[in-house]
């Protein structure tokens, strides 16, 4: 807008003109001319996008024309930009007011006028006009290097802006190597631009034409990248993979300047970690470096749980095909690995094009079974894709603890490895952790400074996959168990401690949470010492008083949603019992009035005895159920009632209420099959059809919560430990080695 206002003294009426044009040029650029060129309808007014464009171009005309020549025209409030620009010519400054910029610069207004020369070419780039855009440069050669924007933008940069690409090759076959290199007023090169719309084609054009290009920083502060790193920031995988192999080497070495090492640190960011792990494996310092921001690959792998299988969260089924899936990173392949390094240094060149030649490279069965696969189970690229992540990240993080081995004490600690362990052990990232014991085995006696272990940390979180390489310490562990942290809290008192909120929601209910907390603590209560029973810690707590303590709300909570799920549920079982009850002496076909028994017992009919039984079987159920519930609403809620009690009640009464429901839909078929199916059978097979939709229905709503509640009280222990076999001594043997 600063170009528009400046307005120089002598601007008379014959200027007016030109005047206008440069005003038009900026909201066009702006992107403003469209509430300008045509009269809105209410509704489009009406709508907040037109009115914040109304009011931008509002502003621009008044930093135009000056607030004063402007003034009679606001006490309009609705007045629009479309009114401001039809009454123009009154408005128009022929004398600079305090708003106005004045210079005596004689360059400002050939300058304006030579970019606004070039409004064609500029429109019909924006309008994807190639045959315009050819017309005006045969016109005019030199316009492909000459700036047709207020943001001192080329042709080019114009068309990469707009996504013009087919335009923006035709640019760089007409430009010359040196009009490559033309930045506009925020020192972005057109290679930069084209970095972050991973259009692979246009780079290769560019860097074939002026490769300086790739070593050409983006921006004009000190914050400014290469192309390369420009790419990673918008995680545009295609384009950093190509302008990598372009990179000069020297660039990212980290004896030369910040480059290599934030390039590392967003490549982990977009889950770019084949390309990260050649970097890394190139200059094996980036991994314990600071970047410009003061931030390490250390602590960037650590706030990513998804990279890694210990973060990746699927379905049972889902899971099993993952640990089927075989991965392939073409980055593995031999035949794409050039020998001989290219003009970057890099060894190994892949780009869209050598995806294409480790594609051919399959056999045709091969990626036959693939697309079939696809078609049977839909998700298995998305699994392939997401093991081959994590694969890649677990390399790169094995990369990374090799290099912290050799670093001294000084250079951890100016890392903060103890942060980014404790984040690690927040997001539950075993391998994390797995490494780290692996390459230095020491780490499980460190302290930080509350005096806290590693598992002392995976206690707190009730991470109980990190949890488990506890059991892999062999003796080592007793010891570890035994130590206290600046709070003399031992580990009974840790795992006393309420779990965090992210933690206990994993859980569905108050009552298995209550449930989850009660695992934890007593599983502790095995390990530890029995005298830590009893001691107390900087409060003068218990172990126990502290649980209590900490769990109050939460106990209250599990025994109000106990209370809540019984109570519900015992309404539903007590109606099923006394219908049962009733339909028991009103079977279909009526009672002999002599005997007193059902007429349908002496014809010995099949449908009648599944009646019968069916209807015995949903009253027993029934009472059941709401004998066990009644259990539920009249115990005393103790806190070890929590463990196993009251989940077995729950879970006794819910699987009785379940079988209650479906011997009545069962017994209700068989009534109305034996009332209708000799003079409406058309209608009795549909109604006895529908009757399995309440089946259907409790299914969806109450089993998920059934065989949740099963398996958290009789399934598998929530820790790995490990089976009491050679295996046992192997795995201990791998951690502590």
């Amino acid at each position: 807008m600063a170009k528009i206002g400046i307005v120089p003294e002598e601007l008379k009426e014959e200027n007016y003109e030109f005047w206008k044009v440069c005003l038009k040029s900026y909201l066009r650029g702006q992107g403003l001319w469209d509430v300008i060129s045509k009269e809105a309808t209410p509704e489009e007014k009406a709508t907040p996008e037109w009115q914040q464009k109304n009011a931008q171009a509002l502003h621009a005309i008044q930093l135009a024309c000056g607030s004063h020549a402007y003034s009679k025209y606001k006490k309009n409030t609705h007045v629009s930009a479309k009114f401001a620009w039809d009454h123009l010519a009154e408005m128009h400054p022929t004398t600079p007011s305090h708003h106005t910029q004045v210079t005596n610069d004689q360059d400002v207004i050939p300058e304006v006028k030579k970019h606004l020369q070039y409004e064609d070419l500029y429109n019909a780039v924006v309008d994807d006009q190639m045959g315009k855009v050819l017309e005006f440069l045969n016109n005019n050669p030199n316009a492909c290097t000459t700036i047709v924007s207020s943001h001192d933008d080329t042709a080019l940069h114009v068309a990469i802006l707009h996504g013009n690409m087919k335009i923006a090759l035709k640019l760089v076959e007409k430009m010359p190597p040196e009009g490559l290199e033309m930045t506009n007023e925020f020192g972005a090169t057109p290679l930069s631009l084209a970095a972050i719309t991973d259009k692979t084609k246009l780079a290769k054009a560019i860097v074939r034409k002026n490769s300086k290009l790739v070593t050409m920083k983006n921006g004009k502060t000190e914050e400014s990248s290469l192309p390369v790193i420009v790419a990673s920031m918008y995680g545009k995988k295609h384009m950093v993979r190509y302008l990598y192999t372009k990179t000069p080497n020297h660039l990212l070495d980290p004896t030369e300047g910040s480059d290599g090492v934030l390039l590392l640190n967003n490549l982990i960011t977009a889950d770019l970690f084949d390309v990260a792990s050649m970097l890394l494996h190139k200059y094996p310092k980036l991994g314990v470096t600071a970047d410009c921001h003061g931030e390490y690959a250390l602590h960037k792998l650590a706030h990513k749980p998804s990279a890694f299988a210990s973060g990746s969260k699927f379905p049972y089924w889902k899971q099993w095909i993952y640990s089927c899936v075989r991965i392939h990173s073409p980055w593995d392949d031999p035949i794409l690995t050039n020998e001989s390094p290219n003009a970057s240094g890099h060894e190994i060149d892949i780009d869209s094009s050598s995806e294409e030649e480790f594609s051919n490279q399959h056999s045709f069965l091969h990626r036959l079974g693939w697309i079939l696969l696809q078609f049977f189970v839909p998700d298995i690229k998305h699994l392939h894709d997401r093991k081959l992540v994590n694969d890649e990240a677990s390399k790169l993080l094995s990369s990374i603890f090799k290099q912290i081995r050799e670093t001294s004490s000084s250079q951890l600690e100016n890392m903060e490895i103890d942060k980014a362990i404790h984040s690690a052990i927040k997001h539950g990232i075993v391998e994390f952790v797995e490494e780290l014991l692996k390459f230095n085995p020491e780490f499980i006696w460190k302290k930080d400074k509350k005096g806290r272990t590693i598992f002392s940390h995976a206690l707190i979180l009730r991470q109980e996959k990190i949890f488990s390489l506890f059991y892999k310490l062999g003796t080592k562990k007793s010891i570890v168990a035994s130590r206290h942290d600046i709070f003399r809290n031992n580990f009974l008192h840790l795992a006393a401690k309420l779990s965090p909120p992210h933690q206990l929601e994993r859980v569905s209910g108050a009552a298995l949470q209550m449930q989850r907390e009660l695992q934890w603590y007593k599983e502790v209560e095995s390990l530890v010492q029995p005298k830590f029973k009893e001691q107390v810690n900087g409060n003068n707590r218990k172990p126990s008083t502290l649980f209590t303590e900490e769990h109050k709300e939460l106990a209250k909570e599990g025994e109000k949603w106990m209370k809540n799920t019984a109570g519900s549920s015992m309404i539903v079982g007590t109606l099923i019992a006394a219908v049962m009850f009733t339909t028991a002496f009103t079977v279909p076909g009526g009672n002999n009035g002599a005997t007193g028994l059902p007429i349908m017992l002496d014809t010995d009919s099949n449908p009648f005895m599944i009646f019968t039984v069916t209807n015995g079987l949903s009253l027993f159920t029934s009472s059941t159920s709401v004998l066990m519930f009644l259990g539920i609403l009249t115990a005393r809620y103790a806190e070890d009632d929590f463990l196993v009690s009251l989940p077995t009640k729950l879970v006794f009464g819910i699987a009785c209420l379940f079988f209650s429901i479906v011997t009545m839909m069962v017994s209700f078929a068989a009534a109305l099959f034996l009332m209708l199916h000799k003079s409406l059978p058309w209608v009795s097979i549909p109604l006895i059809v529908l009757a399995t939709f309440p089946v259907l229905l409790f299914s969806a709503l109450q089993f998920p919560l059934l065989i949740e509640m099963v398996l958290c009280t009789y399934g598998y222990s929530i820790f790995d430990k490990p089976k009491k076999n050679g295996n046992a001594i192997k795995d201990r043997l791998h951690y502590l080695h």
